[in-house]
């Protein structure tokens, strides 16, 4: 039964952590390959078309999100209902162990079915941990699906306002700086971030951190 409990405490603490990490090593590996072979098509496209003029620019995504206060809101909306969940697993955990250290100390003085139905009613709140913590943050979970919803129109507005600005100013090509695209050198008089933000109704102070 301790086995048990102490594999629960390290699978609700550790998984969220775990999942998340090995997540991300594997989509910054395969962030590597795909820029890697967008890399290679994009010169290969331009050694093709070297006869021809190409107009571009890039912007920075990242940027103009940090620069969105509803992304801000948005953010701080997700981080505090992502710590209530925290408190709540927390919360969870804490009366599991008192139940266990409580079923220990009256182990002796209890009959085998009250045993079994102790060890039950542990082994049912414990289930019911780990299914709330992959509701909230596993795969498909309310935390997910509640970053989509918040996020993704805020990312459609700028692709939106990236589209505009491209077809005003007849550029071929714009690059995210944070996208899939390695950019070895950005030259800043190529960058529209700011121009796009402005195009989206924003007010933009000078950055010194993109001089």
């Amino acid at each position: 039964m301790l086995k048990i409990y102490n594999i629960l405490k390290y699978e609700i603490f550790g998984t969220i952590i775990e999942k998340y990490q090995t997540q991300n090593k594997y989509i910054s590996i395969m962030k590597s390959i795909n820029k890697f072979f967008i890399a290679l098509c994009f010169f290969t496209i331009a050694a093709s078309t070297s006869t021809q003029a190409q107009k571009f620019a890039f912007v920075d995504s990242e940027y103009m999100l940090g620069k969105m206060p509803e992304y801000k809101a948005a953010q701080k909306r997700l981080d505090d209902m992502s710590s209530e969940w925290q408190k709540e697993i927390e919360k969870r955990l804490t009366e599991i162990d008192k139940m266990y250290k409580d079923y220990q100390a009256e182990q002796v003085v209890l009959t085998q079915d009250q045993q079994q139905k102790k060890q039950q009613e542990i082994v049912g709140k414990e289930k019911g941990l780990k299914d709330f913590q992959k509701s909230k943050f596993g795969q498909g979970g309310e935390l997910e699906k509640k970053k989509q919803e918040l996020i993704k129109p805020l990312q459609d507005k700028i692709f939106d306002a990236v589209q505009k600005t491209a077809k005003q100013r007849g550029l071929d090509f714009i690059f995210d700086k944070n996208g899939e695209m390695i950019m070895l050198v950005a030259n800043i008089k190529y960058d529209l971030s700011d121009d796009v933000l402005e195009m989206m109704g924003y007010t933009v102070t000078e950055d010194p951190n993109k001089k």
